[in-house]
Parts: C-alpha cells; sequence; structure tokens
C-alpha cells in the first residue's frame, strides 16, 4: 500500500487551485460561548455538491490514467463521495456508476442522477452495496474507485486543513468526523507538517465505530453501522487511512446520535448553518471533550441534510 506524504495533499491543491475557490472560516460568539472556547468553523457544506468531498473527488480524476477513464468509474457510497464522484466525472467527461444500499434517501440518488452518474440501488447496507460494486466492476470491466483507500482522495480531503491550517495556525484543537478516516488522514498529514503542536481528534458515531475500533485494536475491524449520520454510517475500518492515524492521532471520540442532534441545532441557531449529522461532528466532539484548550476548530463537512435529518433537528430545537 501506497505510503501517503504531505507532498501529496500538496500537489492536490495546486490541482484544485482553479477549479474550487477556498471555503470560507469564521467564528461566532454565541457558539464560542456554546463551546466555551474561542472556534472556528470551515464551511465545506458551501462546495458545488454542498460537502467536502468534492475535493478528492477532482483530485482523483485529474490524476487518472487514460485507461481508468476510457473504462468508466464506480464507487459505492451513501451520498457525499457519490456525489463527489459524480460531478468531478461530469467535469471531466468520464461516465461513472455510483452503487448506494437500499437505505440511502432518495434526495441523494436524485441528487447523483442529476450530476449525470447512473445510480445502482442495491444491498441492505453499505458492505453489501460493496460486494455487489466490486462484482459488477469486474463483469462491466468498470475501474473500481475505494473510497477510504485511495491515495488521491485522501490527498484531496486533506486539502480542507490544509487551507484551515494556513488560514489560522492559531488553532490548538482540530475536531474531525470520521467515516472512512480519508479527511482524517489527510489532516494530520498536513498538521505534522505545518502545525506540529495542534491536537488532532477524531469524531465518531457511537453507533457506527468501527474506525474507532481499528484504531484502538490495530487491526481493521467490521461493526455493525446503527445511526442516523450517513456520513459516518461506515461498518469498517480502512488501512489507507489507518495507517496514518495509528501513530499520528492524539485522540478519538465517540459521540451520540443525540450529541450529533443538539451540534446541528447549535450550528443552525448560533452559526446560521444547516449541517447534516456528519457535519456537526465536528461541533459534537469538542462539546463531548472536557480537554478542549482555548482555541478549536473544525470544519462543516458536510450541508447535505435529508429530510428525516431536518426533521429531528426540529425535534432537538423545541425540546423534544
Amino acid at each position: 500500500m501506497e505510503k501517503l506524504t504531505v507532498d501529496g495533499v500538496f500537489e492536490a491543491a495546486d490541482r484544485l487551485r482553479d477549479l474550487l475557490p477556498p471555503t470560507p472560516a469564521w467564528s461566532y460568539p454565541v457558539l464560542d460561548a456554546a463551546v466555551g472556547s474561542r472556534t472556528i468553523v470551515k464551511h465545506e457544506n458551501v462546495q458545488p455538491t454542498g460537502a467536502f468531498k468534492v475535493r478528492g473527488g477532482l483530485n482523483l480524476l485529474a490524476t487518472l490514467s487514460p485507461e481508468a477513464r476510457a473504462a468508466g468509474l464506480i464507487t459505492v457510497s451513501t451520498g457525499n463521495h457519490a456525489q463527489s464522484l459524480a460531478y468531478a466525472a461530469a467535469r471531466s467527461g468520464v461516465s461513472a456508476t455510483i452503487v448506494m444500499p437500499r437505505s440511502t434517501p432518495a434526495g441523494k440518488v436524485d441528487a447523483v442522477r442529476a450530476w449525470g452518474a447512473r445510480a445502482v440501488i442495491e444491498g441492505a447496507d453499505m458492505a453489501q452495496a460493496a460486494e455487489f460494486a466490486v462484482g459488477l466492476a469486474a463483469r462491466e470491466g468498470l475501474h473500481f474507485v475505494n473510497p477510504g483507500n485511495t491515495p488521491a482522495i485522501v490527498y484531496g480531503h486533506g486539502t480542507v486543513y490544509l487551507e484551515l491550517l494556513q488560514a489560522h495556525p492559531e488553532i490548538e484543537t482540530l475536531y474531525l468526523p470520521v467515516g472512512s478516516g480519508s479527511g482524517l488522514a489527510g489532516a494530520l498529514l498536513v498538521r505534522d507538517a505545518l502545525a506540529p503542536s495542534t491536537r488532532v481528534v477524531g469524531v465518531q458515531a457511537s453507533g457506527a465505530s468501527a474506525a474507532y475500533e481499528s484504531w484502538r485494536t490495530g487491526t481493521i475491524q467490521t461493526v455493525e453501522a446503527h445511526t442516523f449520520a450517513g456520513g459516518l454510517a461506515t461498518g469498517t475500518g480502512f488501512e489507507l487511512p489507518q495507517s496514518v492515524m495509528r501513530d499520528r492521532l492524539d485522540d478519538f471520540l465517540l459521540v451520540s446520535d443525540d450529541d450529533l442532534r443538539h451540534g446541528m441545532s447549535l450550528m443552525a441557531t448560533a452559526a446560521h448553518t444547516l449541517c447534516e449529522g456528519a457535519g456537526a461532528a465536528g461541533l459534537a466532539g469538542a462539546l463531548a471533550d472536557p480537554a478542549r484548550p482555548g482555541i478549536v476548530g473544525f470544519a462543516v463537512t458536510g450541508g447535505n441534510a435529508c429530510a428525516s435529518e431536518m426533521a429531528g433537528l426540529g425535534r432537538v430545537a423545541a425540546g423534544v
């Protein structure tokens, strides 16, 4: 497996410079008061697909071989990675197939098709969908893109934190949502190069703890995923990001679905921002961490809240 280096993140930033403008990072006084620390929020929810993962898709397409482009791409995803690859493939004139489990909200399937990709609905969960995608790739001669173990995707995702730490080197702790761990791995590469004193903390839903258990045990673990936050609902650890996380991650927190919903509600009321469950994980981690120092940072990694998430947000805001 390829050894990841920060040079890959810098090269990805060069490729993305003319494709995506830097996203804003703001502080909000009401949010600062709620967290008890100065809080810097990077808004990846304003990306064209509504999530940070578009960076990985665009970097992947920019580095793909002519043979893979001609074959067409296939991947598996419940939403944001799917839209990322669909968007990037459409921009590059490459065909894309996205396999999505049957539990995927209809709006996320519609979004993939709107970008011009073929959406195939198969499997009760991500594991079954992934197995089907690998088989379909073999049958149709498609180039399979592993959502967690593809270096170009990790490097693209790392550019979020390259921008954030270049603009705000004063951040003392970064809180990152963890699904596959691709964003966290990219952030660790950047942290080590630019801000070695910055503490990096992973945050995962307690009902979908595969990455946490893989990090804790040092071996790849498979755990059933039970969380409303689709961006965190990965059922297995991924070796490539884990290879970076093992020796570099400072801490890893598990938060409940109620914590995530509270984070969504607080972002909506204190930071004027609608985010999905995974997009609120950084805030949920900061609120759950008794060791947080004076200046914290996180990215709203996605704003693609489905109807059920938004309905739940209303109940939390009403105190129900």
